[in-house]
């Protein structure tokens, strides 16, 4: 990978309280597209983004669709993501592996790199995509000039989950009594993260200012040991982490990521926005194709498939399969990113004006992919 000079001074333009103006509208929706019906993506296949139900039925295709479209040129495409053996990667990693980004004419690369590293980069050139969320580092990349938009969702959790914020319990309280007010808070997630958001969601509705939780971060092992052990009072708690304390008294889960509601996926910067559509069309294509076919339900459900998705993640099949199957979503919902900024200028990680939504997000690419022609 090349690494141009300019690299520094991107970096430093995601520091808290980065300035600079950026273009006033998005470059992707500068260029109308041509967009088709597509065979097996009927009405199904797109969800009004206002709807903010947490039981919508994520937006679906038939198995096997939408069909590859293979580029008349092959492309090379690099990928960062922070982790090869997350769940939420899963369907980049099986699309690799059965060759659905083949069919498109796509020779897609994963490169494991952190967000703050990765953007940069990115809004370069240097990468051509990004598989994370739209953290503050992103808010404040676009605040500094950065072209980067949100093009597709990940997941939300299933109504089973409890994978959030766990509280240990004082004689006499309960779930719905405790206060979180001036409560120490483990957790291996930094303020800048999408977690924000239904955190502080959870913290007001127990009666918590934001500015009076002491944030205690810690290592992936060492969060569950502070909980029980009493050195703080709650934690965020992931998969499988929180079936420790699952069904025990003493703890109680207070809320987790809204369901519903996706809070990462893909970015894309200039290559994918500006220059090549084409593949980026074709890159949501591919990974579309893949959670039609393989994850729209249970996917857990199915042993084999359970044990191959282990194996292919490098995880422990136990592990994988003793917490609930996430609901693979592409779809991105409308104030998502609205409701993000607030909680990062409330944990003091954000400054300057809120980003109109079109600045940090762009459905029209996975749109044209389901063959949706976006309203103007």
């Amino acid at each position: 990978m090349r690494i141009r000079t300019t690299t520094a001074a991107l970096i430093a333009a995601l520091a808290l309280g980065a300035g600079c103006a950026a273009p006033e509208t998005g470059p992707s929706a500068a260029r109308p597209r041509t967009v088709k019906p597509v065979a097996g993506c009927g009405t199904a296949s797109w969800t009004d983004p206002a709807d903010l139900a947490p039981d919508r039925a994520p937006a679906r295709c038939d198995k096997g669709t939408p069909a590859p479209r293979r580029l008349t040129e092959r492309r090379t495409l690099t990928v960062a993501t922070g982790t090869l053996s997350a769940e939420y990667v899963a369907p980049l990693r099986l699309a690799l592996a059965r060759g659905e980004f083949e069919k498109e004419g796509l020779d897609v690369r994963l490169k494991v790199l952190p967000t703050p590293e990765a953007l940069p980069l990115l809004a370069e050139g240097e990468l051509d995509a990004l598989w994370a969320a739209p953290e503050a580092a992103v808010v404040n990349g676009v605040h500094g000039g950065f072209d980067i938009r949100w093009v597709a969702g990940n997941f939300s959790p299933d109504p089973r989950s409890r994978s959030g914020l766990w509280v240990r319990l004082k004689s006499g309280e309960s779930a719905a009594s405790v206060s979180l007010e001036g409560a120490k808070l483990g957790t291996m997630i930094g303020k800048g993260s999408v977690i924000m958001y239904p955190m502080t969601r959870t913290f007001a509705g127990h009666g918590a200012r934001l500015d009076s939780v002491a944030f205690q971060q810690l290592g992936s092992s060492d969060v569950l040991t502070a909980l029980t052990g009493g050195g703080v009072d709650s934690a965020w708690l992931l998969d499988p982490v929180w079936r420790r304390v699952d069904g025990d008294s003493r703890y109680a889960f207070l809320g987790g990521q809204p369901r519903g509601e996706p809070l990462g996926g893909a970015l894309y910067g200039p290559n994918l926005l500006q220059q090549d559509p084409d593949a980026g069309v074709a890159f949501l294509r591919a990974y579309l194709r893949t959670v039609n076919t393989y994850f729209a339900g249970d996917y857990k459900a199915d042993k084999a498939f359970a044990a191959e998705l282990a194996k292919l993640l490098d995880v422990d099949g136990k592990i994988l399969t003793s917490v609930p199957s996430l609901r693979m979503d592409w779809e991105i919902r409308k104030g998502t990113t609205d409701r993000l900024q607030k909680a990062y200028r409330d944990a003091g990680v954000t400054k300057g004006a809120p980003l109109p939504e079109d600045r940090l997000v762009d459905r029209s690419l996975y749109a044209e992919a389901v063959g949706h022609r976006l309203r103007k």
